[in-house]
């Protein structure tokens, strides 16, 4: 199995309980840019990611859409909606070839009853991740776009960076859109943003393809914005 990201619900419950949930459901292999889960669908499993990227949105009545997460390896998905028995929150689309494990709810629900410390980790990770989101409306409102854009390059440098001959290349794909919906701002802003860093040779971009050369300038524009390291973006 690929390493876990780090803040995933496998870095909470561990090896051996996260064998346990795996081995309870089924693998499927899902294409690039595929729907997981819509908003507003009936709650019927949970989903495990072994390999691969998703996103997290939800669309604005305007057509605008939020990018609340990027999750990977070693996360769970669709599991609030399991727990209180209520329609999709949000939409769930893969961003690359993804692996995951469908595990029924009646099976997740009955792995929290017969492995309490599983239940007591997701209850964890859970109000960290409801922690993280208060921190993160603290940022919308107390720093720039250009600010809040270099503190989400560093995330995912830290989270999915992999290191090439000209810097920090990042692994998933976004486009200014899908940026400018995770970090709360137009993708007017995110485009001028990532003009600056390129024009202060910063960053490197190409269709999608972003390289980091100098992530002590990302770490100098973003100094004053609060961010937890352990959080998939």
């Amino acid at each position: 199995m690929n390493a876990a990201t780090p803040g995933s619900f496998l870095t909470h419950i561990g090896a051996d309980d996260w064998k346990y949930l795996v081995e309870s459901g089924v693998a499927r292999s899902c294409e690039p840019n595929e729907m997981l889960f819509r908003h507003g669908d009936p709650a019927g499993h949970v989903l495990l990611v072994v390999d691969g990227w998703v996103k997290i949105t939800i669309n604005a009545p305007s057509g605008y859409e939020a990018v609340l997460a990027i999750r990977g390896c070693g996360d769970v998905l669709g599991e609030l909606a399991v727990l209180d028995g209520r329609a999709r929150s949000a939409n769930v689309r893969t961003l690359c070839e993804t692996r995951v494990v469908l595990l029924a709810a009646d099976r997740f629900l009955h792995a929290l009853e017969a492995r309490p410390r599983i239940a007591i980790a997701l209850l964890s990770h859970l109000a960290g991740r409801l922690r993280r989101s208060d921190n993160r409306r603290v940022e919308q409102a107390a720093h720039s776009a250009t600010e809040r854009l270099a503190a989400f390059l560093l995330r995912l440098a830290d989270q999915q960076g992999a290191v090439v001959a000209e810097g920090v290349e990042i692994s998933v794909r976004l486009s200014q859109q899908e940026i400018a919906g995770a970090i709360g701002a137009s993708r007017e802003a995110v485009a001028r943003g990532l003009r600056i860093l390129r024009e202060r040779e910063v960053v490197i971009t190409r269709r999608r393809r972003l390289v980091i050369t100098a992530p002590h300038v990302l770490e100098s524009m973003a100094a004053d914005v609060q961010f937890d390291t352990e959080e998939p973006c």
